[in-house]
This record gives C-alpha cells, sequence and structure tokens, in this order.
C-alpha cells in the first residue's frame, strides 16, 4: 500500500517509516494476543475463542483506525477492561460469560450514541492544557513501570511496596543491555532503532535457561525464556455470535454497562491526549487529530468485542511506541493490524519474543512522553497541582482512569476555592460527574 493511499495530514513522513513504526507498535502491543485469553478463559470462555476474538478485533479495528481515523493508534482488547469482565462481572457478580458479553454489546451501543453525537469528543476539547501535558507525561511514566516490571526490574518489596531486583539475575542483565544498547541507537537516529533493540534483546536472551540462568519465574514454567513452541495453530470460531443481548439488559446489569462505558471512556480520552501530545498529533484546530473519527472506532471497538467473544475494545497507549519510530499517519495502524492477522494461524510463534525484548522500548517511550511537563507552569500552583496529581497517579494506582479522575476533580475544586471558576469549562463539569459515577462504580 502506497503511503499515499493514507492522508497525512501534512505531517511529513515516509512508507519505510511508517512500516517500521507500525512493526514497532505491534511488537509493543502483541502481548494481548495471549494475555487477552490468559484472563478471560478464568470466566469460563475457551482459551483458543478468545485467542481468535482477540486477533479479529485488533485486526479489524486497527485498519479502521488507519483507514477511517488516519490516526497511528493501535485498537485492541483493552487490559483493566478484561479483569474487570472476568472478576468483577463474571466471578464477582456471577453473570454468564454470555451475558457479560452482552452488557459489552450495550455498552459498545452506548458509546456509538455519545460519539455520533459528539459527546465525547466535546469532553476531550474541555480538558484544560495543563491537564493533557500532564495525563501524557503520567502515561509515559505508566508505560516505564509497566516496562521495568516486565522484565523484573522493579519487584514487589513488602517493606517498600517495590524495590529493584537482585542485579546478578540474568534476565536482569540482559534487560540492561537492552535498555543501553537500545538508548544508543535511539540517540544516534539509527533507522529502525527500536525493532533493532528488540531483535538484539531477543537474541541476547536465547541463552537464558540454556547455558545460564533460570527463565521460570517469568515465563509461566518454561526454564528456556526464548523458546519455540510449534507454528501452526487453528483458529476457534466458537464464540463469534454467542453473546447474550436479552439477558444483559436487564435493569440489574445496566452498573456493569455503565461501568464499562466509564472505563473505556477515560482510557480512551487518556489515550487520545497523550499519543497527539507525544507525536504532535493535532489538528489546526489545537485538539488531537481527527478526533471523532477516532473516538466513533474506539466505540465500533467495544460493541464489535461483544459480538467477536472478548472484553471492550480500546486505544492503545502503546502505540506511543510507534510514535516514537516516526509514526505519523493511519498506515502505521494498519500495519499494526495487519501484524495481527498471521497469528489466527501463527500463535505459537509469539512465544520466541520475551517479555524483556520488548520492556526497553516501553521504558525509553516513557521518556519521550516526559517533555509536555515543561510546558506546564509549576509557578502557577492552581495549574500545577492538579497537573501534579494527574502525572503521578497514574503511575502510583497503576491506572490511568484513577489519574484522570483524580486530576480532573482537584482542578475543578481548587479552581472554585480560589475564586477561578470560569477556568473549568462547562463540559469539564459533565466530566467531573462521569468521575463521581466511576469512582462509586469500582466501589
Amino acid at each position: 500500500m502506497a503511503i499515499s493511499s493514507v492522508p497525512t495530514d501534512t505531517i511529513p513522513t515516509n512508507r519505510r517509516t511508517e512500516i517500521l513504526a507500525g512493526i514497532s507498535t505491534f511488537l509493543a502491543t502483541m502481548y494481548i494476543i495471549v494475555v487477552n485469553p490468559a484472563i478471560l478463559s478464568q470466566a469460563g470462555l475457551p482459551f483458543s475463542g478468545v485467542l481468535t476474538a482477540t486477533i479479529l478485533l485488533s485486526f479489524v479495528c486497527s485498519l479502521m483506525m488507519g483507514l477511517y481515523a488516519r490516526n497511528p493508534i493501535v485498537v485492541a482488547p483493552g487490559m483493566g477492561l478484561n479483569a474487570f469482565f472476568t472478576f468483577t462481572a463474571v466471578k464477582t457478580m456471577g453473570l454468564r460469560p454470555e451475558v457479560a458479553l452482552g452488557a459489552v454489546f450495550w455498552a459498545g451501543v452506548l458509546f456509538l450514541l455519545l460519539s455520533i453525537g459528539n459527546v465525547r469528543s466535546a469532553l476531550v476539547r474541555t480538558i484544560p492544557h495543563p491537564l493533557r501535558y500532564a495525563v501524557s507525561a503520567g502515561i509515559g511514566l505508566f508505560i516505564t513501570l509497566i516496562g521495568f516490571e516486565n522484565a523484573k526490574f522493579i519487584v514487589a518489596n513488602p517493606a517498600t511496596l517495590v524495590s529493584i531486583t537482585r542485579l546478578n539475575d540474568p534476565i536482569v542483565l540482559t534487560f540492561i543491555f537492552g535498555l543501553l544498547l537500545t538508548s544508543v541507537l535511539v540517540v544516534r537516529n539509527v533507522p529502525g532503532a527500536i525493532i533493532i533493540g528488540i531483535v538484539l534483546t531477543t537474541l541476547a536472551a536465547w541463552p537464558i535457561g540454556r547455558f545460564w540462568g533460570d527463565a521460570s519465574a517469568i515465563n509461566f514454567g518454561n526454564r528456556e525464556l526464548v523458546s519455540f513452541q510449534g507454528i501452526w495453530s487453528t483458529p476457534d470460531f466458537s464464540l463469534i455470535g454467542k453473546v447474550d443481548l436479552v439477558n444483559s439488559l436487564q435493569w440489574s446489569l445496566w452498573p456493569v454497562i455503565f461501568a464499562f462505558v466509564f472505563t473505556d471512556l477515560f482510557d480512551s480520552l487518556s489515550t487520545f491526549v497523550g499519543v497527539a501530545e507525544a507525536g504532535n498529533l493535532y489538528g489546526p484546530d489545537g485538539h488531537p487529530r481527527n478526533l471523532n473519527q477516532s473516538l466513533l472506532t474506539d466505540a465500533v471497538a467495544t460493541a464489535l468485542a461483544g459480538l467477536l467473544g472478548t472484553s471492550p475494545g480500546t486505544s492503545y497507549i502503546e502505540s506511543a511506541v510507534g510514535i516514537a519510530q516516526g509514526g505519523r499517519t493511519g498506515l502505521t495502524a494498519i500495519v499494526a493490524g495487519c501484524c495481527f492477522l498471521p497469528f489466527l494461524f501463527l500463535s505459537p510463534l509469539l512465544s520466541i519474543i520475551p517479555a524483556i525484548a520488548t520492556a526497553p522500548a516501553l521504558v525509553l517511550v516513557g521518556a519521550f512522553m516526559m517533555k509536555p511537563v515543561t510546558r506546564i507552569n509549576w509557578n502557577q500552583l492552581d495549574d500545577a497541582l492538579p497537573a501534579f496529581l494527574a502525572l503521578v497517579l497514574i503511575p502510583f494506582t497503576y491506572s490511568i482512569t484513577q489519574g484522570i479522575i483524580w486530576g480532573f476533580l482537584s482542578w475543578t475544586v481548587i479552581k472554585v476555592a480560589v475564586g477561578k471558576s470560569h477556568e473549568v469549562p462547562v463540559g469539564l463539569w459533565i466530566v467531573d460527574g462521569f468521575c463521581l459515577i466511576a469512582l462509586f462504580a469500582g466501589h
């Protein structure tokens, strides 16, 4: 596909850069192909069926994001949303998985109504700029934390909550090697630096479990960190259309539907704001580029997820990896989406690239996303304090949603308390209402 077939919105780029960016984004998000089925299978859904649904959703909706919304953002089943589906909707509330899938579908329908009416895009446009900068940087710290955690560089500690691990561990040493190597490649502006770093880190991890160290602690029982578990697997389409659309509309299930709506709302809002800031993906009006189309794509992903047999789809913050690689147009999302499709049949090959191979890329993306904090006026405390809360609570609570909720609420309270209520847009009051509902729905 020629780059000219995907409008660039005047952002300079080229086909090679976009393809490399798409591959980078896929490598950073491909974990969802196996992680999502691992979580939803605990809700009683077949692993192979969820795997097929995950790939189909990621392929179709990433293509829609690229072709329709023309943004370099991957769409896939959301982490956190899949946990809510399994552990709250099914295990705690006792819903049948088919009914929970129905709740996902109706949440998507509600999203579509909000998106078609431009309500969601209007809410994004009301977010004050200091909060936008803070959310972007907070997501960067969150991505960095995920990278360090995937590499087991940062581990849980009962005394201090978290701490650094033993530096003589072969897995950690390999991660450090990959991080420093990828950093040097990035600083030297080597084309495809992130992909090269992932490949070389994978090669460096190959001896672990074979010639030194033991990878069993982080590789689900396999002693070898880089393992070959076959090539071919047969797609399982058994979950397509298994959704229960009637029983999921019971009045008692509307809190579940609203919980899906609010969680996905804040995830998508923060993702679009964060990646727009990271890649300067703004339209002439100063707001995230093609926002209406992007939000509509996100809504379709949620509704389609219920029909295919998985938890809600959402835009992925790991798309920042491809943006850091230079992705600026929809071709990045198209390439990433197409990378998902072969794994309908080749999912065992995913075992070749371990988590520590993509961890350096995630850490570096966090560094790239910190730049917006310099645009916050830290001397203007009524701006700085809400921005700071959003910035730190995203990684500290391990939740983008919580960071954005407390950033928004504190902005409103502080501005009103110091006599600057005129700096709280009408739309932000509506967002604050959603924030309060989301807080109560989460408890």
